[in-house]
């Protein structure tokens, strides 16, 4: 049902649609009809979080109206913050597990709304798909006060991170963290303790953050997934994530426990 403060959250492929004012804002549901766009696709954003809100998406070709401009999406938490931000999110996953779940998996015939659950259903061989969320872990690893940090292809330049991976069919999550951290820089690690979770919407993960000491084994990294890897003290801790993401997160856990 439409509130008065009801947001659209318009997308183009991974940008978001903003007012430029001083701070960015995101359009009210009310002035759809005076937004000068075509869209795709549109839905609401529902629960859990996004009750009385709703998405859209945007065709490649269309413009920006005037005052408005298309922006990335991962760069608003400031502008956002803690209560806008996961909603954003929310509503670009259901936006782009919409877009990606258009025909059925089983027989290729294109699927429907379901009747009651926020699913898609193939009304010839009744497949019902529910939207993906793929497990995620990240952990950030100790050894005599030092941090573990690592540096993938895909990063912005200078940027560093704690290690993540996604969770293999069979493993519970414990397993994918000494997986993971095997894998990618060869060293062996303890005490793994649960630290939060955080759903993330890049596309579709649930970011289960850890904690845990290293146990044995030199770093060697993998060469593929990770570039660069080595301990870091508080006082000389390269470019890391926001607080936007759990990564940043238990970055700052870290440096709060030895007293940044």
């Amino acid at each position: 049902m439409e509130k008065k403060s009801s947001l659209l959250f318009i997308f183009q492929k991974e940008t978001i649609l903003v007012r430029k004012n001083s701070p960015v804002t995101i359009p009210k549901y009310s002035e759809r009809d005076s937004i000068p766009i075509s869209f795709i696709r549109q839905g609401e954003v529902g629960s859990p979080k996004g009750n009385g809100h709703f998405w859209a998406e945007a065709a490649a070709e269309e413009q920006a109206p005037s005052g408005m401009e298309f922006v990335p999406l991962r760069g608003l938490y400031e502008v956002l913050g803690d209560a806008l931000f996961p909603i954003a999110g929310q509503a670009f996953q259901l936006m782009y597990w919409r877009r990606t779940t258009r025909y059925c998996s089983s027989c290729g015939q294109p699927l429907q709304e379901h009747a009651v659950d926020r699913a898609m259903e193939c009304s010839t061989c009744n497949l019902v798909i529910y939207p993906t969320i793929s497990p995620v872990i990240a952990v950030a690893i100790e050894k005599d006060g030092q941090l573990l940090l690592a540096r993938s292809p895909h990063f912005p330049p200078k940027r560093y991170s704690i290690l993540a991976g996604f969770v293999e069919p069979g493993e519970n999550l414990e397993e994918a963290v000494a997986r993971e951290v095997m894998e990618e820089v060869g060293i062996e690690i303890k005490n793994i303790h649960y630290f939060g979770s955080q759903p993330w919407a890049f596309p579709h993960s649930l970011m289960v953050g850890f904690t845990a000491q290293w146990k044995s084994g030199n770093i060697h990294i993998d060469e593929k997934e990770i570039e660069a890897a080595e301990w870091y003290t508080p006082e000389n801790l390269p470019s890391i994530p926001t607080q936007a993401s759990i990564s940043g997160r238990l970055i700052l856990n870290y440096l709060h426990k030895y007293g940044y």
